[in-house]
């Protein structure tokens, strides 16, 4: 056997072993959601029953009917996503004209203010949350949704992200822009922001996600179902149902499933943004 033959089977060999490997990392991942669905169709007893059952006998669809008549869902549901879209739409809107300010503008302490964001990405969020939470309860915004929105809206990820995007502009459109009536406003949102559009579809997708799946802040900061979100209105079903583990999964479902469905439906805008975010960084 030439060297060619055993380069070759040395490549299949590695190939196999990574898609073995990705295997068995799906698996990782997807069975426990497998068990949460097949579980949340059992009947109380299958549900606890040892040794357990992987299927149920017969699906009890009814359990998301009872599951839904315990709490508040379509509540949670409206406060989850005001929470998701207001607070997605500030942080795009504030990530823009920062990027667009640290691009073409030259101002005194510009290189400072901007490292300064940039450690804010070496901050874990945990560290500020006492912090935020003295302020919000100063300025009276405790168990409201500019108490749980307005403390989150900076992120110097994403303000760094887009300068990126934002540098990779040739200089010469903004002369010639300029030359043509175009104002540095609607340079921004003529030019700029259209030719990076991938990265601004990234981080609202991304920020959306990030505020749909909030749960440590918004419990902090909310003392009743008014403005509680899906996650923590999933704990307080948990403790109404804590006995009865088939309603808490279907409970469970309830609350992840629009959440896979809008992943679904965006992976793709996901990764080429970040791809192709981390080649032009």
């Amino acid at each position: 056997m030439g060297s060619f033959e055993k380069f070759k089977m040395l490549d299949r060999m590695l190939k196999a072993v990574k898609y073995l490997l990705l295997i068995i990392g799906a698996l990782f991942v997807f069975v426990p959601f497998l068990w949460m669905l097949s579980t949340s169709l059992k009947t109380g007893a299958e549900s606890i029953s040892i040794p357990p059952t992987l299927l149920p006998a017969n699906a009890q669809w009814g359990n998301y009917v009872q599951a839904w008549g315990v709490a508040p869902w379509l509540l949670y549901f409206r406060n989850t996503l005001i929470i998701a879209v207001v607070g997605t739409t500030l942080l795009v809107l504030i990530s823009i004209l920062s990027a667009y300010a640290f691009t073409i503008f030259s101002f005194p302490g510009k290189k400072i203010i901007f490292m300064l964001y940039l450690a804010t990405m070496m901050i874990p969020s945990e560290l500020l949350i006492i912090q935020n939470y003295v302020t919000v309860t100063k300025l009276g915004w405790i168990d409201s949704f500019r108490g749980i929105i307005i403390p989150t809206l900076a992120n110097g990820f994403y303000i760094f992200m887009l300068r990126e995007y934002f540098m990779q502009v040739p200089s010469s459109l903004f002369r010639a822009a300029k030359v043509d009536g175009c104002g540095t406003w609607g340079y921004l949102w003529k030019v700029m922001v259209p030719m990076s559009k991938n990265a601004v579809s990234t981080i609202a997708i991304l920020s959306f996600i990030s505020y749909w799946n909030s749960f440590v802040w918004p419990l902090m900061v909310t003392n009743t179902d008014a403005h509680r979100v899906l996650s923590i209105g999933l704990m307080q079903f948990n403790y109404s149902v804590s006995s009865e583990v088939h309603l808490q999964m279907a409970g469970t479902t309830i609350v992840l499933l629009p959440m896979v469905i809008f992943y679904i439906i965006f992976r793709k805008k996901i990764v080429s943004g970040v791809a192709k975010g981390g080649i032009k960084g």
